[in-house]
């Protein structure tokens, strides 16, 4: 029986695509995660940030075991990543970054710079390694990351 994993993966939306291919990868080494997150297919009409925070985003974060951050490009300027990361961690949640399938490196979020337990390049081991609590720090392509300010990681010295 496959492992099965609740997760709230954090993306912008111009990331969709990626969702299912993180997934689909995870799903090739034995794990089955369902996802919390707000994407395309399971999206809300609501306006008001208050609500959309409390009343949508707070809730499935919540009821994930643990939070995966889509590293991507986009995801630095976005505020709406940065305040998921900063929700989980007052959580006291696992915090997860996985670089984007093909990226060759960008700048990470400032929320997950500051809160990640681990970052990993796209392999599904590294991956399931890190959700499972593995602390570790790697580049895109899977290599060791120089020393990386994260606070809550070990190499962040």
């Amino acid at each position: 029986m496959a492992d099965l994993k609740n997760v709230f993966i954090s993306h912008v939306h111009e990331d969709d695509a990626g969702l299912q291919k993180l997934k689909d990868l995870l799903a090739s080494k034995g794990m089955q995660v369902r996802d919390s997150s707000v994407h395309k297919g399971k999206f809300n009409n609501a306006k008001d940030e208050d609500y959309i925070k409390t009343g949508i985003l707070a809730p499935l974060i919540k009821w994930a075991g643990t939070f995966i951050c889509y590293v991507s490009p986009q995801t630095k300027d976005s505020e709406w990543v940065n305040w998921e990361i900063e929700y989980a961690a007052k959580q006291g949640m696992r915090i997860v970054g996985v670089w984007q399938h093909g990226d060759q490196g960008c700048e990470l979020p400032a929320a997950l710079k500051e809160y990640a337990d681990a970052l990993v390049g796209w392999n599904g081991d590294s991956i399931i390694d890190a959700i499972n609590g593995k602390d570790t720090c790697e580049m895109p392509d899977g290599s060791a990351c120089a020393v990386v300010p994260l606070k809550r990681h070990p190499c962040g010295a």
